[in-house]
């Protein structure tokens, strides 16, 4: 952290009038976690060396999945003063900056913290001689569906989940007072244009937050199965820029669609009737020295190893990135899953 970048960060919060930071952090499965304090806290730099900014902000350990025993609970957050961005969900307005997760004593990088795990992965390849490049790009494409409705419940005597979708091909019979029918048919949701795609414009809604936050989208569009499934394709970039940005892409996708009174799921498969959901990764690696512009594709070996680093900052990953595209998921690998969404 430099004198500039404290700077930077406070022009930020003055020309915004920011009345909220919010830290946010990822968890070992994936899930972005945050906590929020006030702008003094990050305005307020004059002795940079015991500012947050270098001493950090303590929270506990413990009580994020896969972290911390009780007896050890005390972790501090260092915020990362390059992912700072006004945030397109909040109506407060908000900063929201990632954090790097450290031991409070040693001052160690935490070795469970998702984002040293993609550093050590790039610094890897950097070091190695797996390949005679420097660099390397992650390209994921993700999908993902909109529903109207869910329910599920496990009790004593029952079990169960339900999803409901007004696009749903099995709702072509309901009383909708009126019906307009429009129902992409099992496999039939590539890519028709509305009003068979009811989505388009919350899709449209999404990729502009997207790209308030610095992400470059390069296409959306309906996908194959009925009920609402959807597809932003978003550049490719360098493993740990693209891994934050897969986290921002989810958390705009979910609370664009909350927004319309919609929820949206990454989980595979919602019914082994329809087409199941996928992350397909676009994996290439190059020099980045001036003079050279050669690219390589990365062979599958590299990249099956560079998208499981990449794939601990998705929730859904240990389903997305092992599901071939397109594949049926059974019904019974998506009920336990629905708890995470």
């Amino acid at each position: 952290m430099t004198e500039q970048e404290a700077q930077r960060i406070s022009k930020m919060i003055k020309d915004n009038n920011i009345q909220i930071i919010d830290l946010k952090f990822n968890d070992l499965p994936g899930l972005w976690q945050h906590f929020s304090i006030t702008p003094r806290q990050m305005s307020d730099v004059d002795d940079l060396q015991n500012s947050i900014w270098v001493d950090g902000i303590g929270f506990d350990g413990s009580s994020i999945r896969g972290f911390q025993m009780i007896q050890e609970s005390d972790m501090i957050l260092i915020p990362d003063p390059s992912t700072a961005r006004i945030d397109p969900v909040m109506k407060i307005p908000t900063l929201s900056v990632i954090c790097d997760i450290k031991d409070p004593l040693s001052k160690q990088p935490y070795t469970r913290d998702p984002r040293y795990v993609a550093r050590k992965a790039e610094e890897y390849v950097k070091s190695s001689n797996i390949t005679d490049a420097d660099t390397a790009f992650f390209g994921p494409e993700l999908e993902f569906f909109v529903f109207d409705d869910i329910r599920f419940d496990q009790t004593e005597n029952s079990g169960y989940y339900y999803v409901d979708s007004v696009e749903g091909e099995w709702n072509t019979g309901r009383e909708e007072n009126p019906n307009l029918g429009y129902k992409p048919r099992f496999k039939e949701g590539y890519f028709p244009v509305p009003p068979h795609d009811s989505l388009q414009d919350i899709r449209s809604e999404m990729i502009l937050e997207m790209e308030k936050v610095g992400m470059t989208i390069e296409v959306h569009h309906h996908e194959v199965a009925t009920a609402g499934q959807c597809e932003i394709d978003m550049r490719f970039d360098t493993l740990l820029t693209t891994a934050d940005q897969v986290l921002w892409y989810k958390y705009i996708v979910k609370n664009v669609a909350r927004r319309h009174n919609k929820v949206a799921t990454f989980m595979p498969s919602r019914s082994s009737a329809t087409t199941a959901l996928a992350c397909t990764r676009t994996s290439r690696s190059g020099r980045t020295a001036s003079h050279s512009s050669t690219t390589r594709t990365a062979t599958p070996a590299r990249a099956s190893f560079a998208a499981g680093t990449l794939a601990v900052f998705s929730s859904t990953a240990a389903h997305s990135w092992r599901s071939a595209r397109r594949r049926r998921t059974p019904t019974s690998a998506w009920f336990p899953a629905t708890r995470h969404l």
